[in-house]
Parts: structure tokens; C-alpha cells; sequence
């Protein structure tokens, strides 16, 4: 690929409104970045799944993002822009959902071809919960295994305690532009991350913490990991999007069990009772994920001539990019009279379990179990706080 083809394809893939699906339908039928963007808006229209990409074609922004991103990549020596093209694109991003065209890196890239296990979990985690988190990442590092997480308070930053601990290589997958530290308190533990592993990201530099971005960096999480173990998570826990992503795409999903008193257990029992392994030491999970004490790295991808568009893969369950935020393939007529009605109760807006309690005139032990079955189901998503958002249609 040549400098001008680089530059068109940064552009291209930073275009606001254009995600992975119609990047990769647009490569298909064009042949290269360069050829799209000499495209007519009329040629492009037929491509395009919200009216809102029209505005933004060939614009002074996406062009700002893509000098800013290079830009970024020339200033700093860890700094790299990865595309799909690149011949050590890691390929279990290319398996169970439609690949991101582009990936802000800092770090040793390299440390996404080792086996890997995600460790996820509550941003608001018991220390007992903190201490698990982080003996299980020390003990995976020092067996070679790379450890994935999102860095979020709690048993993200554990994990990737623990995975430092070990002297082993930890990955960040952030739900913000690359350039944002999120939360900010976690600005030293970046560092260390970005010298010892890799931090990544899909989104534009500036990119603020979006409550929408999560559930698109966690299927990127799940997709980079041979499996998830969920150590705490309530039953409104994000990591439970985590763990269903996970599923879909074939990883193992695994969880710590805990008191029945705690909260933060619900979660990780729920996934037990639906058949996720039960672990209680390093033992299981590799007796669950043998694959993880390969001695040879992962195979890489590199998609340097352009497949036919039937070949590509791009699973119905492929989420978080713009044009296509579906996290389930069931209609609404399908869910239950009362899941229904909490979706209604939603609306659009980010609402807290009290109030639908309040305003349905329903148990909380009904909105709860109901929520779950929701977010498991795709349709909602949990955010801080407690509070949940609807998040498909």
C-alpha cells in the first residue's frame, strides 16, 4: 500500500457515520480507498445506512481526523496506526465480527498474537474481588498469556495490576479516542501498560467516554480473547455484555462464583446457571482454554487483495459499529408482555431501575431479573451508575 492509499484509507475509515460494514462494502465494490473517495456522493448514496454520512463525505473533519492521527503517529515512538491491510493484523478480530478498517496503537503490537484471556468485571468491586482479579492476572502473565481488560475502575485495573505483577504483557482495549486517559486516575497505570503491552482503539483521537462506546469496545475485548472470565458483576454489569459477546463468538466464558449475600455476585451466578464454567483456580481455566499455553503466537491477518463481498465475514451479531447498533436478531413482538413493557418504560433515555420500579408499578426483584435478561438479550446496556440505556430498536 502506497502513502496516498494509506492516507485515503485513514480518512475513510475516521469518516463520521461510516463503520466497518459499509467501509468494507464500499472496498468491495470500489477496489481501493482512493477510488472511493474520487466517488461522486451519488455513486457512494446506495452504500450508505444513515442520511447523517452524506453530510460528513469528503469533509473538512474526516480529513482533520486523518492528519490529526498521522500526526499523532509520527510524534511518538510507541504510536502506531494499524490497518486491516497490515500483514500482523491480529485475525481473531476478523472472527465473529466485521473487522475495524483501523486501530490506534500504543505499545508492542506484537502482544496481540500471544494467547490471551479477557478479565473483566464491577467498576465498583469488592477488594476480596480486587485480590482475585489480580492473582489470577499474575498468575496467566506468568505463564505467557496476555491479559485483556478495558481499564475501567475496579477489576479492570486489577487485572491489569496483576498482569504487570507477573512481568507478563497486559492489553487495554479503551472506549475512548487514545489520546484520553479514562478514568484520569488511571494515568500512571496507561504508562505502564503502553511499555509492558498495548493499549487499542477504534475511536477518533478526542473521543470523549461515551456511554454508547463501551459496548463497541467490549466486543473488541471478547473478540481479542480466547476466553472471558468474569471475577464480580452485578446482574446491570456491562461485563455481562462482555461475557454474551464472548459466547457468540465461540470463546469460552468462565466465572468466579461468590457469596449469595453479595450483589456483585448475581452476575457471575446468573452466567453459571446458563452454563459458564465455574473457577476457582488457575487449573480450571486452563483445563477450559488449553489453548492458551501455546508456545507459537497467533496467526495474523492480512486482507491485501480485496474479497468478494459475499466472503467477507460479517455476522448478524456483529456490533458497535455506527450504522448498525442491532446487539440482537430477535424482533421486539418476540420478548416477554413484561420486557416489553420495561423497553417501553426506557424509552431512549438513560434511566435508573427505581424509576421504572416507580413509574411500571413492578417488584425489584421483577425489573432486575428482567433487566438482565435484557442486556444478556443485547437490547439494553448498563452504565455507571446503576442506570441502564436502550441501545437497540
Amino acid at each position: 500500500m502506497n502513502e496516498q492509499e494509506r492516507y485515503a484509507w485513514i480518512e475513510l475509515a475516521l469518516t463520521p457515520y461510516i463503520g466497518s460494514k459499509t467501509f468494507l462494502r464500499l472496498l468491495n465494490h470500489f477496489g481501493s480507498a482512493q477510488a472511493i473517495l474520487s466517488a461522486s456522493i451519488a455513486e457512494i448514496k446506495p452504500f450508505l445506512h444513515r442520511a447523517q454520512a452524506s453530510r460528513y463525505w469528503r469533509s473538512d473533519e474526516a480529513r482533520q481526523a486523518a492528519e490529526a492521527a498521522l500526526k499523532w503517529e509520527q510524534s511518538h515512538a510507541d504510536a502506531r496506526l494499524l490497518l486491516l491491510t497490515d500483514n500482523d493484523y491480529p485475525v481473531l478480530l476478523t472472527e465473529g465480527l466485521t473487522p475495524p478498517p483501523l486501530l490506534f496503537i500504543r505499545g508492542n503490537s506484537s502482544c496481540l498474537h500471544q494467547p490471551s484471556l479477557a478479565i473483566v468485571g464491577s467498576r465498583h468491586a469488592t477488594p476480596q474481588a480486587m485480590r482475585i482479579a489480580r492473582d489470577f492476572a499474575k498468575a496467566l502473565a506468568q505463564k505467557g498469556i496476555a491479559v485483556i481488560s478495558g481499564m475501567a475502575a475496579g477489576i479492570d485495573t486489577a487485572a491489569h495490576q496483576g498482569a504487570l505483577l507477573g512481568t507478563g504483557n497486559t492489553i487495554a482495549v479503551w472506549g475512548t479516542g487514545i489520546d484520553r486517559v479514562y478514568p484520569a486516575c488511571n494515568k500512571a497505570l496507561a504508562a505502564q501498560i503502553a511499555a509492558h503491552g498495548c493499549i487499542i482503539s477504534e475511536f477518533p483521537l478526542g473521543t470523549r467516554s461515551l456511554a454508547e462506546n463501551f459496548p463497541r469496545r467490549n466486543r473488541l475485548i471478547a473478540a481479542l480473547s480466547q476466553g472471558t472470565l468474569v471475577v464480580e458483576a452485578a446482574t446491570e454489569s456491562g461485563s455481562l455484555i462482555t461475557a454474551r459477546l464472548a459466547g457468540e463468538m465461540g470463546r469460552e466464558v468462565m466465572a468466579i462464583p461468590g457469596s449469595i449475600d453479595n450483589p456483585l455476585s448475581k452476575g457471575c451466578h446468573a452466567l453459571i446457571k446458563q452454563g459458564a464454567r465455574l473457577v476457582e483456580n488457575l487449573a480450571d481455566i486452563l483445563q477450559e482454554c488449553p489453548l492458551l499455553l501455546q508456545k507459537t503466537h497467533l496467526q495474523s491477518y492480512s486482507s491485501q487483495s480485496v474479497q468478494p463481498e459475499s466472503q467477507i465475514s460479517m455476522p448478524s451479531s456483529s456490533i458497535g459499529n455506527p450504522e448498525d447498533l442491532s446487539l440482537a436478531s430477535a424482533p421486539v413482538s418476540a420478548l416477554s408482555p413484561i420486557e416489553q413493557q420495561i423497553l417501553a418504560g426506557l424509552g431512549y433515555s438513560v434511566v435508573h431501575p427505581d424509576t421504572l420500579i416507580t413509574t411500571l408499578g413492578m417488584t425489584a426483584t421483577d425489573v432486575y431479573a428482567h433487566l438482565m435478561a435484557l442486556e444478556l438479550g443485547g437490547w439494553i446496556t448498563a452504565l455507571p451508575g446503576g442506570c441502564y440505556q436502550r441501545i437497540k430498536s
